[in-house]
């Protein structure tokens, strides 16, 4: 059985990358607000990916994610 990758896996891991260190940060430093950025980046990243992939489910969420993390910033 052949098991066949999507396109564009390494971006898919980074983006996954940034996420987990966006909550690292959240959770050990949240005073810094440093992780909105992470988040931003990550979901950014994510948002390439879905478009890339053609999967609207995972492009919506992260852009809905972005909107909320980029208010959240500014607020």
């Amino acid at each position: 059985m052949v098991v066949e990758q999507k396109p564009y896996q390494w971006l898919a891991w980074l983006a996954t990358a940034t996420l987990v260190i966006a909550a690292s940060l959240a959770s050990f430093v949240p005073e810094m607000y440093l992780h909105h950025w992470f988040f931003i980046i990550a979901n950014t990243l994510w948002i390439l990916v879905g478009y890339l992939w053609r999967e609207n489910s995972v492009l919506l969420m992260n852009v809905l994610l972005t909107l909320i993390y980029f208010v959240g910033l500014v607020k």
